[in-house]
């Protein structure tokens, strides 16, 4: 038993040396690259003291690799822009920007205000667009003794006309349009006539019988002041038909329909319905201030008649519930005062919610909701005089419905719709959604639950405090944890030199965009300045 016991005992001592470690190299690692989002913050002070385009003939550059050199589009010249490196000891990066002239054999060194952060190993493409422009994507930036890494995701343009840099937000939005073949299994861009949406993304689209397109809503921002950025919940709707008597030939036109329309909101979900109407579910509708973003999230149910070209609020009838009918009391009867005194006294008048939502266009959207007079006993008011007691008693039990979600997956089949998953916000916390509910859409009467899920039973992890984390291991394991810490410390500290000059030598640079880079793989530059592909595809 000794023995074994002491094998046990070793086992678990073993188990805590893992977690410590596993703990201390994932501290190490955020502390690395806190120290390196600091060395960017410095070189991107020195660089902001620059404010005037200055050009300066040179000597060639000084020696570096993982550059990028292209082709201007329009003249005789080669741009060279960043670029590494290693003298032995320490790695230099540089973010700085050479012209070469080609038939006068000359290099030119242009300095340019807010330029992008030194790196390396980046992308770059030249366009003809606008007279010329270089564009920079992502690249790698690293401490001086090359032991940290540090990965950009950001885009930069360069417009060469001006000599101006710019950095191109992470979102951008289009409004081309695209149809596929199904037939040859090719791509073409359609280019309709007419005025047609704005460039936007979550924006919905559905088929009419006749064969058009109707585009619906969506989401963009826009650039209010530095570093403030305005989001738009679009309401407004398009029709994209065949042009009479033109094969192949498209038209835009907006449409203002009529009735009972949905409130501003994204994220929410269509289908089509078996008379081609268009089912609109759910969605959110986000109150934005300068730093805070609250969603109120929507379960409502709204039907778009393309041919009335008319909103239809999408109103449940409820379940049918069999009832006997009982005989009236007679006048003279003490039933019948009886009934019709507690009618009287406590009877409640029903009870209209009002809500008003401003649209993107100016237009203030009403919402009406009338919720059921309550009787007595708090049950809705019957419009007859019908005893219900021999009947099921319906009383207190809430209607069947999905919950108020976004970004759910619709589908109508057979006659009846779909609703599977979407999402809401609680706090920080976003709950993912798998249940499943149907409804009846001839009937019109309730909600079915296909698939029932609890949202309390996801798992949500929380971020964790590390130097909490390190105390508890500390705690159980014994000391030796602050020698190896204050090793750490002088193992990570260093110079912070890195750039270049003309010739040689360290020289300023901006920093990146460390606080707003999430852990997502590193797109291709395409992929970033692109994403759209559906038949037909909007973004």
């Amino acid at each position: 038993m000794g023995k074994k016991g002491k094998k046990e005992k070793k086992g678990r001592g073993a188990e805590k040396t893992a977690a410590k470690m596993e703990k201390k190299v994932s501290k190490r690692s955020r502390k690395e690259e806190e120290d390196l989002e600091a060395l960017i913050a410095h070189f991107q002070a020195l660089d902001a003291r620059k404010t005037r385009i200055v050009e300066t003939p040179c000597s060639p550059p000084s020696p570096r690799l993982n550059a990028s050199l292209s082709a201007h589009p329009e003249k005789d010249e080669l741009i060279l822009f960043g670029g590494e490196y290693f003298n032995g000891q320490k790695t230099f990066f540089y973010n700085e920007l050479y012209i070469y002239n080609i038939r006068k054999d000359a290099w030119t060194k242009v300095e340019i205000p807010n330029p992008p952060p030194r790196r390396c190993a980046h992308q770059a493409v030249v366009v003809p667009q606008g007279g010329g422009q270089l564009w920079i994507f992502g690249g790698e930036f690293a401490s001086p003794d090359g032991e940290q890494f540090y990965h950009y995701r950001d885009l930069w343009v360069l417009h060469l006309a001006t000599k101006t840099w710019e950095q191109v937000r992470d979102y951008i939005y289009y409004n081309d349009l695209y149809a596929f073949s199904l037939d040859a299994f090719t791509w073409s861009r359609l280019s309709p006539s007419g005025t047609g949406p704005t460039p936007r993304s979550g924006c919905q689209m559905t088929v009419t019988a006749q064969g058009s397109v109707v585009i619906y809503g969506g989401y963009s921002k826009q650039r209010v002041r530095k570093d403030v950025d305005r989001g738009t919940q679009h309401s407004d709707m398009f029709l994209l038909k065949a042009e009479e008597g033109r094969e192949g030939r498209w038209a835009w036109a907006r449409v203002n329909p009529s009735g009972a329309k949905p409130s501003p909101r994204s994220g929410f979900s269509v289908a089509v319905a078996p008379n081609h109407q268009t089912l609109l579910f759910g969605g959110v509708c986000d109150e934005e201030e300068e730093e805070s973003l609250e969603g109120h999230f929507l379960n409502d149910l709204h039907f778009y008649d393309p041919v009335r070209n008319r909103w239809l609020a999408g109103q449940l009838k409820g379940p049918k519930v069999e009832k006997r009918r009982r005989r009236r009391g007679k006048k003279g009867e003490p039933g019948g005062a009886n009934q019709q005194e507690m009618k009287g006294t406590g009877a409640q008048e029903p009870l209209e919610v009002v809500r008003e939502v401003v649209a993107e266009d100016g237009t203030v959207v009403t919402i009406k909701q009338v919720l059921a007079a309550l009787g007595p006993a708090g049950r809705p008011e019957s419009d007859n005089d019908e005893d219900d007691d021999d009947g099921p008693d319906e009383a207190g039990v809430p209607a069947v419905e999905p919950s108020p979600r976004s970004n759910a997956m619709l589908a109508a089949k057979h006659g009846r719709l779909y609703l599977y998953g979407g999402m809401f916000e609680a706090g920080d916390r976003q709950v993912t959604l798998s249940d499943l509910y149907c409804l009846d859409l001839h009937k019109m009467e309730e909600w079915t639950v296909l698939v029932e899920v609890d949202p309390e039973s996801q798992e949500w992890l929380e971020e964790t405090d590390s130097e909490e984390d390190s105390d508890e291991v500390r705690g159980a394991e014994g000391g030796g944890e602050d020698e190896e810490d204050e090793e750490d410390e002088e193992d990570e500290a260093g110079g912070a030199e890195a750039g270049g000059e003309c010739a040689a030598g360290p020289g300023p640079g901006p920093p990146g965009r460390a606080a707003q880079v999430p852990s997502l793989p590193e797109p291709s530059f395409l992929s970033v300045m692109r994403e759209c592909t559906i038949l037909p595809s909007f973004c």
